[in-house]
């Protein structure tokens, strides 16, 4: 098959389904070009190397990309964030239109908006489409506060619609958004085909741990990825005082960034490093050696119902890399963990309940903990892994494609 992967995201922005994908795709024997942006996450500057233009085409690792013109920004207006997605969707658009048309489109979400090109090739062109939904809008939306206008949220809701009836396939993270879908009524195939962890941060180096993560003896939890509205990381903040309170031996790790994160460091001022300690963003390859240096893996979000049929992804590095892990999610998350056995489980955004958890695993027998992570690794090799994602992908495409 000949396969356009349309995504907003994808290298060298940390994107586990972006390069190494693409290669797998190009591996299991189809040809594979991918249309995407100008390098700006997570912090909305343009990357090294990179300066916006109308087009640019390379080649990475003998995969053609060609990049259009977006508006750089992630931040936490809404306008920008809105002229960001709006500007990719348009430009790449009138890009799909000029290429050699594909057997089959493979679409990255969110932003749904990146969708529009797809539905456009399927419209003018007959080019089939699958949507991967890693996040379902508008609920996400709505649920991290980013967009509150109602009129918006139905324009969006509207669009999401309109776009999913018109794809030949849907992939989800989750049952859970496979039955949000079926309740709006979108009868067009859902597939639940969980997400796996980035490569990097399962064969990453192992060198930085012992300069960030202090050897003192003190438990310690981290928590690693973006902090923003939708991580409610003031449960972490209270859940250390609480601790701190109770003289007991525990600290979080905060690493990433995030619209939230200064405040976060301004609220937990009066917590010292051996309590909270926060470090910036750092590329996935550097990581795994972090989640191996740590005690426990800290997962959270806020307590809304979106949430109850979200998988994180940091779920499955976390299982990947097999460490024990702490989880304040509802739902499905909570389900798969439990399932694995790789940890315990908290009410989200209640910070009493985290201290608790957070005490009883530290209370543990390293043996005890040490057989959560292998628990962990074992669900994942066995369910979760990159290689049987990618061949579910694949037959989503060759169905979606006539093949």
């Amino acid at each position: 098959m000949r396969i356009l992967i349309l995504t907003q995201w994808f290298q060298p922005e940390p994107h586990f389904k972006g390069l190494e994908f693409a290669n797998a795709l190009r591996d299991l024997g189809h040809e594979v070009e991918v249309l995407t942006g100008f390098p700006n996450y997570p912090g909305g500057t343009v990357y090294p190397g990179y300066r916006i233009r109308l087009v640019q085409h390379e080649t990475m690792n003998g995969i053609s990309v060609t990049r259009g013109y977006l508006f750089p920004s992630h931040d936490q207006s809404a306008l920008r964030r809105i002229a960001n997605y709006v500007s990719f969707a348009a430009s790449t658009t009138l890009l799909a239109l000029t290429r050699r048309k594909p057997d089959v489109v493979y679409v990255y979400t969110p932003p749904m908006t990146a969708a529009l090109a797809a539905v456009v090739l399927r419209l003018f062109r007959r080019v089939p489409f699958v949507c991967d939904i890693q996040d379902l809008w508008p609920d996400t939306l709505a649920a991290t506060g980013m967009v509150n206008n109602r009129r918006i949220l139905a324009a969006v809701g509207w669009w999401t619609t309109f776009a999913l009836r018109r794809a030949a396939r849907i992939v989800v993270l989750s049952n859970g958004f496979k039955r949000r879908l079926l309740e709006r009524d979108i009868s067009t195939p859902v597939r639940v085909v969980p997400n796996w962890a980035p490569h990097e941060i399962v064969a990453g180096a192992r060198h930085v741990a012992a300069r960030l993560i202090p050897e003192d003896g003190v438990f310690t939890i981290l928590f690693a990825g973006n902090m923003g509205r939708a991580q409610a990381l003031d449960t972490v903040i209270e859940a250390a005082r609480i601790l701190r309170d109770r003289a007991v031996p525990i600290r979080f790790v905060m690493v990433g960034g995030g619209v939230e994160v200064e405040r976060l460091k301004e609220r937990a001022g009066d917590l010292p490093p051996d309590r909270m300690v926060f470090h910036p963003a750092r590329h996935p390859s550097q990581m795994s050696d972090l989640f191996a240096a740590a005690d426990a893996l800290l997962v959270h979000l806020r307590d809304d119902p979106l949430f109850d049929i979200t998988i994180p992804s940091k779920t499955q590095a976390y299982m990947a890399i097999g460490r024990p892990i702490l989880l304040g999610v509802r739902g499905d998350a909570a389900a798969m963990v439990e399932e694995a056995g790789a940890g315990l489980i908290f009410p989200p955004q209640d910070a009493s309940a985290l201290a608790d958890v957070a005490q009883r695993l530290a209370a543990m027998p390293a043996a005890e903990r040490a057989a959560m992570g292998v628990a962990g690794r074992r669900f994942y090799d066995e369910r979760l892994a990159f290689s049987i994602g990618v061949v579910a992908i694949a037959e989503e495409l060759a169905a979606a494609a006539g093949q």
